[in-house]
C-alpha cells in the first residue's frame, strides 16, 4: 500500500512542496571547539579610509609588532638627559666653572678620595632608609644598584622626584603592590624631612655659629612667611575635609600609609634602617662638603660647615630646582657668611656637586639603562 500524499489534503491549483530530507553528515573525525578572541576589523592606514568594497590592508601590515629596537632611542634620551643637562649648565656658567676647576686641580687629592669614599656610602644609606620604610624585603644588590641610577635620574626632575619614580618603578617589579610603594616613598620622605631637621636643631643647640644664621635670615619676613605656609596648609586641609571626591581617596591613601607604617615600625630591624639611614644621610652629605673644603683650604671649622650645609638644604632644599642648583647657590651665601672667602666657597660648592652627582652622572646613567634593559626598572 502506498503512503498517504500530502497533496490529497492540498486544494485544487495549489503548488505541492517538495519534501526536503535531511541526510545525516558524514562521520567526520571529532576536532575540539576552541574560544577564538573576537578579531577586530582591519583598520585603514593613516590617513585613508575603508569603502564597503575596499580590500582590508595586507596581512604583513596586519600583524605588525612592535619591536624592542624601536625603545632604544627613547631610553637612550632619556639616560644621557641629565648629563646634557649638567653639560649645559657649565657651559651657561662658564666662568664660575673655570674657576671652580683650576681651584680643584690644585687641591689635595687625598681629602677629595675621603669626600669621594664619603659619597659611595651616601647610596648605602638612601638604600637603608628605603628598604626600612617598606614591610616586604628587598634584595640588597639591586636596591643599592636602583639608588644608585636614581641619583642620575634625579637631575631631569626636579624635588627629588626622578629618584622617587626610579624607585617606584624598581618596587613595582618587585611585585611590591602600588598602595604600599606610594606609603613607603611618602614615609621615606617624611623620615628624611624630619631627620634633618632634628640634626639640624641639634647643632644649633651645640654650635655658637648660630648667631651668624640670624644674620642671613631677611627682617621682618619670617612671620609674613610663616603665617603664608600655615594659611596654605589650612586652605589644603578644609579642602580635603570639605569636598567628598578629594576626601574619600586621600582618606584611604592616609589610612594605607598609617597601617604599613605601623607595620614597619614594629620590626625593629626596620626602625633601625628608616631612621638610621635618615639621620646618616645629611650627615654624609655635609661630610662630602667638609672634605672638600679641607682639600681646598677653606679655613672653616668642620661643624660650621655641616651647619651651613644644614640650613642651607632646610631652607630651600623644597625648591624644586633640577640638580639642587637652588640649593648651590643657598650654600655659597652661608659659607660666606660664616667667614669663608667667595671664591674659595664656589669652588667648594663646586668640588662638593662634582663628587656628589657629576662625576657619578654617567655611570648612574649606564646602570640606569642597563637596569631598564634587564627589566628591573
Amino acid at each position: 500500500m502506498a503512503p498517504p500524499s500530502s497533496a490529497a489534503a492540498q486544494p485544487p491549483g495549489a503548488s505541492v512542496p517538495r519534501a526536503t530530507t535531511t541526510s545525516p553528515p558524514p562521520d567526520l573525525p571529532h576536532r575540539p571547539v576552541t574560544a577564538h578572541p573576537p578579531v577586530a576589523p582591519d583598520l585603514p592606514a593613516a590617513g585613508g579610509c575603508l569603502s564597503p568594497g575596499s580590500p582590508g590592508p595586507p596581512p604583513a601590515a596586519r600583524v605588525r609588532r612592535r619591536s624592542p629596537m624601536a625603545a632604544r632611542p627613547v631610553r637612550l634620551a632619556l639616560c644621557l638627559a641629565p648629563l646634557l643637562f649638567a653639560g649645559g649648565w657649565a657651559l651657561a656658567n662658564r666662568p664660575v666653572a673655570y674657576e671652580g676647576v683650576v681651584r680643584l686641580a690644585a687641591a689635595d687629592p687625598w681629602w677629595l678620595l675621603a669626600g669621594a669614599a664619603v659619597t659611595c656610602l651616601t647610596w648605602v644609606a638612601a638604600a637603608c632608609c628605603r628598604q626600612g620604610a617598606l614591610p616586604d624585603r628587598l634584595p640588597p644588590g639591586l636596591l643599592l644598584a636602583s639608588q644608585f641610577a636614581a641619583g642620575a635620574a634625579n637631575h631631569a626632575l626636579p624635588g627629588g622626584l626622578g629618584a622617587h619614580a626610579v624607585t617606584l618603578r624598581f618596587l613595582r617589579t618587585r611585585g611590591v603592590p602600588l598602595p604600599r610603594a606610594t606609603a613607603s616613598i611618602g614615609l621615606y620622605s617624611l623620615a628624611r624631612c624630619v631627620a634633618r631637621t632634628l640634626v639640624l636643631l641639634l647643632f644649633l643647640a651645640c654650635t655658637p655659629a648660630r648667631q651668624r644664621l640670624g644674620d642671613l635670615l631677611p627682617d621682618g619676613r619670617v612671620v609674613p612667611a610663616a603665617v603664608v605656609a600655615g594659611g596654605v596648609l589650612a586652605v589644603t586641609g578644609l579642602a580635603v575635609t570639605a569636598v567628598r571626591p578629594l576626601r574619600r581617596p586621600v582618606t584611604r591613601i592616609v589610612g594605607g600609609a598609617l597601617a604599613d607604617a605601623r607595620l614597619v615600625h614594629g620590626r625593629p630591624c626596620r626602625v633601625l634602617a628608616l631612621w638610621g639611614g635618615a639621620v646618616a644621610m645629611p650627615l654624609l652629605q655635609a661630610g662630602v662638603l667638609v672634605c672638600v673644603g679641607a682639600s681646598l683650604g677653606l679655613g672653616l671649622p668642620w661643624h660650621h660647615v655641616v651647619l651651613a650645609h644644614l640650613a642651607a638644604g632646610t631652607a630651600v632644599g623644597a625648591v624644586p630646582s633640577p640638580g639642587g642648583l637652588a640649593v648651590d647657590a643657598a650654600l655659597v651665601w652661608t659659607l660666606v657668611a660664616f667667614g669663608g672667602s667667595p671664591a674659595l666657597a664656589t669652588a667648594t660648592v663646586i668640588g662638593y656637586r662634582l663628587l656628589t652627582d657629576w662625576l657619578p652622572l654617567l655611570p648612574g646613567a649606564l646602570v640606569l639603562s642597563a637596569l631598564v634593559r634587564a627589566e628591573v626598572l
